[in-house]
């Protein structure tokens, strides 16, 4: 992952780079670890939910560790910039963050459960950056695809920021937008369940030790 030494700034829609109106990769079509598809359409019954929460190569694996996720899939989002690379996102000239595509079976796990693992898995008060990675890309976000995932991705912040400033914690910078009209780019195939094909690959996923109360947070596996 790059490191910046410059302070991040997200470029404006005017800024960005335009970007290509195909992919410059291709994606695998299945996943490493659950052995399903990562693109959809997907199947029945299953929900989608997205995340960002710093360096995706570890946070991917956090929910793909979880029980009732169906797939994960790497991608960035929330930016302007079509079809981006990963060196231009890097390079902070396309407004993405790094983001996580869970989908989960709602019967199994739910979407709260996915939200406290989600603050728990990071510190969300670091606005552009995680730890040493620094960038814009390392922004933390939660893009809700329904009205119900959003009244419930705004109550988790509420609940998980009184805990946080009780515990001397600062502001909670995470961003909720709808997922709608922020199309997730899927990322380069190397980026895909990276920690399943490199077991002793970087992992700058770390939180900040306060329980979020609310659902029921999954045991690492």
């Amino acid at each position: 992952m790059f490191l910046h030494s410059r302070t991040p700034q997200l470029p404006t829609p005017e800024q960005a780079l335009k970007g290509r109106p195909e992919p410059a990769y291709d994606v695998p079509e299945r996943h490493t670890v659950l052995g399903n598809p990562l693109l959809g359409p997907y199947p029945e019954g299953l929900e989608v939910a997205d995340f960002g929460l710093g360096c995706f190569w570890g946070a991917e694996r956090k929910f793909w560790q979880t029980e009732g996720v169906w797939t994960t899939l790497v991608g960035y989002q929330g930016g302007y910039t079509e079809h981006p690379t990963y060196e231009e996102v890097c390079a902070g000239v396309t407004g993405h963050t790094e983001a996580v595509r869970v989908v989960y079976d709602p019967a199994v796990v739910s979407y709260e459960s996915l939200l406290k693992l989600f603050w728990e898995s990071h510190d969300p008060t670091q606005g552009f950056r995680q730890g040493n990675d620094v960038g814009t890309q390392y922004r933390s976000a939660i893009y809700p695809h329904s009205p119900a995932q959003a009244a419930a991705a705004e109550r988790s912040r509420e609940a998980y920021q009184r805990v946080l400033s009780a515990t001397g914690h600062g502001t909670i910078t995470t961003e909720i937008l709808p997922a709608e009209g922020r199309e997730l780019y899927p990322a380069e195939g190397y980026h895909q369940q990276y920690l399943a094909k490199n077991p002793n690959g970087y992992c700058g996923i770390g939180g900040t030790g306060v329980a979020c109360p609310i659902g029921v947070a999954p045991a690492d596996g």
